[in-house]
C-alpha cells in the first residue's frame, strides 16, 4: 500500500480546520487539536512546518491563534503536503532534487519512466486542489462543521 504519512493527511485537516474558522479570528490550536482529535503537541509540530513554509501565520499573545497566511484558493494541497513531507514523489529516484545522486539505473531502468510520470500526475493532481476546494467539500459533508 502506498501512504501519505499521517502527518501530511494532519497537516491538510488542520489548515482546513482554520479556513473554516478563521473568520471570527485567529484559531486556537487547543481547538483544532479537539476538533479533529489530534493531540495539541503534534499540532504544534505540523504548523512550525507549515508556519516555515509561509502557509500559516501564528499570533501571539491574548486574542492570538492561528490564521491562513494567505487566501485558501492561493493554498495547494500539494503547497500543504509538500511543507510537511518534502518532495511529492512515489520513488526516491524521480525527485529531481540538485543535491541528490540520481539512481545509475535510472537511464536502463524500465520502471523509473513509469514512477516519473505516476508521480507527475499526483503532483498535477495536487496542485489542482484549493485549500477552498477541501473547505467547500468539507462543508458538503458536514454542514455543521463550522459550528
Amino acid at each position: 500500500m502506498i501512504r501519505v504519512p499521517t502527518q501530511g493527511r494532519y497537516a491538510l485537516r488542520a489548515m482546513i480546520d482554520i479556513g473554516l474558522h478563521q473568520d471570527k479570528g485567529p484559531v486556537l490550536r487547543q481547538d483544532i487539536a479537539r476538533r479533529q482529535d489530534i493531540s495539541a503537541n503534534y499540532v504544534a509540530q505540523i504548523f512550525r512546518k507549515l508556519s516555515s513554509a509561509n502557509l500559516l501565520v501564528g499570533i501571539k499573545g491574548p486574542g492570538g491563534g492561528y490564521k491562513l497566511a494567505k487566501p485558501c484558493e492561493q493554498i495547494r494541497a500539494s503547497d500543504i503536503l509538500q511543507a510537511i513531507e518534502g518532495p511529492i514523489a512515489l520513488v526516491h529516484c524521480v525527485m529531481n532534487e540538485d543535491d541528490e545522486t540520481p539512481c545509475e539505473r535510472t537511464v536502463h531502468c524500465a520502471t523509473h519512466r513509469m514512477w516519473s510520470r505516476l508521480s507527475l500526475t499526483m503532483r498535477d493532481y495536487l496542485d489542482s486542489v484549493t485549500l477552498k476546494d477541501l473547505m467547500d467539500e468539507s462543508l458538503q459533508l458536514d454542514p455543521h462543521a463550522v459550528n
